[in-house]
């Protein structure tokens, strides 16, 4: 005989409707849900009949498990998942805090609860437990402030502190290395260079993400050095890189302090620098990790061409820095050579100055023939640099070009004639006296 009852249950079962069946000849009830469990007849009173049941259960994995934990479960991959290579997008649902915008007593049914939202007293009377007006905005509210926390902020960084390209790390200054017991890395600054993500396959621990940081440090005077670290931490990262860089220093050799001693050129790999001396005030012109690099060194006149893989941050640095370190000083070439070294600049007006003599003394009569002496090709190991051609000026198909030239061509190379002329006492020096020359019979 079959009849439907209501009763209540110690252990209660989460907000699930039950319909159940009395079989007689048995000490218990039987379940109906998808499958028949037997429960003992002591842990229910007498039902009533014609009713249905309406239970619920205190607890359940929603109070037994954390927050971090259950968010995990929506926002995660599990273990099996990472050992099959899954996961690849993790992290793009960001973990909502619901708490937020929420008070004790406020809700949809604004309740004041005295000690927790109101004051107990309030002057001579006793605050009561009492319901106020519903609040019929607080469902959207409360939505909005969700959707404001599941934007992505960018980070706001300083003008004077950003990197290469707004907020990214790739650029930006992380200060000096930590103290390496007594010695303090005072006028030090590091500079990444590389920042990015990679991933590892393995057999137990699925795909493994870590973050790579590549950095430079110097302190603006000649030492420097880099290095590559990978942690799972960001911060731990870019820590970890900054204190290696700073104990792989090398010194830099440096012409007046300002510029490389010579051109030259450098290859890594596929990529290939062809770095070119320049005088002061000319400025960095030339990749921007290559100018950062020059920052940290202290070299703040040179021109640089990178050909090749220029995206390979890595095989640029150390590249650049192999040229460097091979750096060949005046005195190093003369006492090679057996030749004096003789500069001559544009400022001077190309007057040939001797910058160094063998230490010796002693120089050779002659030069073989297929020797180039060109300070400018000497150290580029036979390869020519690529010169873009530049494009001619709308103006130099005008008629009133070629009639500028003809005007120019009668008054060519004259004050380098006038200098020679000068020089070689053919012509006094002065407009005055030139006169009275011309004046006299």
């Amino acid at each position: 005989m079959a009849s439907a009852c209501a009763s209540v249950c110690r252990r209660s079962i989460f907000c699930t409707k039950l319909i159940h069946t009395a079989k007689t000849g048995t000490g218990g009830l039987s379940w109906r849900l998808g499958q028949d469990v037997l429960i003992p007849r002591r842990w229910f009173l007498p039902c009533v009949a014609g009713t249905n049941i309406q239970q619920k259960r205190e607890a359940s994995f929603f109070t037994s498990l954390t927050a971090d934990d259950l968010w995990k479960g929506v926002s995660g991959v599990s273990n099996a998942g990472k050992k099959r290579g899954r996961g690849k997008r993790v992290g793009r649902k960001r973990k909502t805090d619901l708490n937020r915008g929420q008070f004790i007593g406020e809700g949809r049914s604004n309740m004041v609860w005295p000690g927790l939202n109101a004051p107990v007293i309030k002057g001579k009377e006793v605050i009561q437990i009492k319901k106020q007006p519903p609040n019929p905005e607080f469902d959207t509210e409360i939505q909005k402030i969700r959707d404001k926390m599941n934007v992505f902020r960018v980070m706001k960084v300083p003008p004077l502190q950003r990197g290469w390209t707004g907020a990214r790390f790739p650029g930006m200054s992380m200060g000096p290395p930590d103290p390496v017991d007594d010695y303090v890395f005072e006028g030090f600054d590091s500079r990444i260079l590389e920042f990015k993500m990679v991933t590892n396959m393995t057999g137990n621990l699925g795909r493994r993400m870590r973050f790579s940081v590549f950095i430079v440090v110097g302190n603006k005077n000649g030492l420097a050095g880099y290095a590559l670290a990978k942690a799972s931490n960001a911060k731990v990262a870019i820590r970890k890189a900054k204190n290696m860089a700073g104990q792989k220093l090398s010194y830099i050799q440096r012409y007046d302090g300002h510029t490389v001693y010579h051109n030259f050129y450098t290859k890594e790999d596929k990529t290939a620098i062809f770095v070119n001396k320049r005088e002061k005030g000319y400025g960095l012109r030339c990749h921007r990790a290559l100018k950062t690099i020059c920052e940290v060194v202290g070299i703040t006149d040179m021109y640089a061409k990178a050909e090749g893989s220029k995206s390979n941050i890595q095989n640029l640095t150390k590249a650049f820095f192999k040229g460097l370190r091979n750096q060949e000083t005046h005195q190093e070439l003369a006492d090679r050579l057996k030749l004096h070294v003789i500069e001559s600049s544009p400022s001077r007006n190309n007057m040939p100055v001797v910058v160094a003599s063998p230490s010796d003394g002693q120089t050779r009569d002659q030069v073989l023939p297929e020797e180039d002496l060109n300070f400018d090709r000497l150290y580029y190991d036979g390869k020519v640099q690529y010169i873009k051609p530049e494009k001619p000026k709308f103006y130099e198909r005008l008629p009133s070009w070629k009639w500028k030239l003809k005007e120019l061509t009668r008054r060519r190379n004259q004050p380098d004639a006038q200098i020679e002329r000068l020089a070689l006492g053919l012509e006094k020096s002065g407009v005055i006296e030139s006169k009275k020359v011309f004046e006299e019979p």
